[in-house]
């Protein structure tokens, strides 16, 4: 199975030489299993997408019905799923997010709405974060401002990128208050001098995935609303990995209380059953599109099977309160996270908002371990240690991710973090310091 995968396909983000993918035969509940019974407790819910957790009965026997039904037909067409499906998103959704574009992931949901933002405001430009992940088709690359976005330059013109409200190095001081004041002066400056009339749409990450798991500071959410409406520019909440209950609330954007323009959102739209995304845009956008061609399309748009999927998982969610699972929990991966801060020397910041979590390394000084676009061997051995010791999460720079399905129980969310407690060591040891 490793051999032909590696010898036959491309890994992500990979020279492939380097790669040792995990093989796995089945997956159930928490759990992944590979071909000779081992069993690894998923605390990563894959790639943050996994809401449900792996096989979920009322899931699979939806989409074995689906199949028995329809599966695809061309986009031109409706169906019940298509239809059922955007009325359920209009009911979840805020304000009047009342229309929908549906496509099969979280890129292509922000390819698109790049391109309504463009044809709805007639302008060209785009604001997006440095420390931001959108995906990886040729405007999302530009889009992105994370190092990913380096290696696949040029793309797509008119996206300019503007800093975090969040500082890089966590000991200036300032109080949450303060940094949103101020990021907000800095960012309309930034729309000042690229042109408030050339700028189409700000897009950002409700809470920063990828590049740190970052909630933003105190009033910023509700300051970025006031200060795009008083230009003109549309606000794009991108919802694909903090979405659907991750955050403790179903759209993260709900912390600030506030109702973008436009949102994204994908990975736990189907749990990853089944490949999914979608743009969700307010009424006027929507009836600009009423009286105006939209200039875009898929093949697998609004794709039967896939919207199918969607509300059945919509449907685990409010029915066994996931939600409310990840808001209930969240205090307990706060709690677990403290103590790793408190043991482990190698440990340099632990971080979480529900059940999103990273976890942060630093060297002997207290430096991130990892240096910018860097690696560290040490890196590889922590995944391997947990790995040895039952646990997949992704390992990423210098940063793990604690983000399990919504569907785990406290008591196996301290087992996970008792294997995490026990790995740690490595990096302790890396670094030339013993845990206390």
């Amino acid at each position: 199975m490793v051999d032909l995968c590696l010898k036959h396909t491309l890994y992500a983000w990979s020279a492939t030489g380097q790669v040792t993918p995990l093989p796995i035969e089945r997956a159930e509940g928490l759990y992944l299993y590979d071909p000779d019974g081992n069993r690894y407790l998923d605390f990563n819910s894959q790639l943050m997408s996994v809401h449900v957790g792996h096989g979920h009965p009322r899931v699979v026997q939806v989409i074995r019905d689906q199949v028995d039904k329809l599966v695809y037909v061309w986009p031109g067409s409706a169906t019940e799923p298509r239809a059922r499906l955007s009325q359920r998103l209009s009911e979840l959704l805020p304000g009047d997010i009342d229309t929908f574009f549906f496509t099969l992931g979280g890129a292509e949901a922000n390819e698109n709405a790049i391109k309504v933002a463009r044809q709805y405001t007639g302008r060209h430009k785009i604001i997006a974060r440095y420390r931001s992940y959108h995906g990886a088709t040729n405007a999302c690359m530009q889009l992105t401002g994370d190092p990913r976005r380096l290696e696949n330059e040029p793309g797509m013109p008119g996206v300019v990128h503007v800093m975090d409200p969040e500082p890089y190095d966590y000991s200036f001081g300032a109080s949450p208050e303060e940094v949103t004041k101020n990021h907000l002066t800095y960012l309309e400056e930034v729309f000042r001098y690229e042109g408030t009339d050339k700028i189409a749409a700000l897009f950002i990450e409700t809470v920063t995935g990828t590049n740190g798991v970052l909630a933003p500071p105190a009033g910023w959410l509700e300051g970025v609303r006031a200060l795009t409406e008083r230009h003109g520019i549309l606000l794009v909440c991108d919802e694909v990995m903090c979405g659907f209950g991750r955050t403790g609330k179903m759209f993260a954007f709900e912390h600030g209380g506030i109702v973008p323009d436009m949102v994204t959102m994908a990975k736990g739209l189907t749990s990853s059953y089944v490949p999914l995304g979608a743009v969700g845009m307010r009424q006027p956008i929507a009836d600009h599109f009423h009286d105006n061609v939209f200039w875009g399309g898929l093949t697998y748009n609004s794709h039967a099977l896939a919207c199918a999927t969607a509300m059945a998982v919509l449907d685990v969610i409010a029915d066994e309160d996931l939600v409310g699972n990840a808001a209930r929990l969240g205090p307990v991966m706060g709690e677990e996270m403290e103590g790793l801060v408190a043991r482990h020397p190698s440990v340099r910041a632990a971080r979480n908002i529900g059940l999103f979590g990273l976890v942060e390394l630093g060297d002997a000084d207290g430096a991130p371990l990892v240096p910018y676009r860097g690696s560290h061997p040490a890196m590889k051995d922590l995944n391997a240690a947990f790995r040895a010791n039952g646990l997949f999460t992704l390992v990423w720079g210098g940063t793990f991710f604690t983000n399990p399905p919504l569907t785990i129980t406290e008591a196996v969310l301290r087992e996970g973090f008792a294997i995490i407690d026990k790995a740690l060591e490595v990096t302790d040891r890396a670094i030339g310091r013993d845990a206390g």
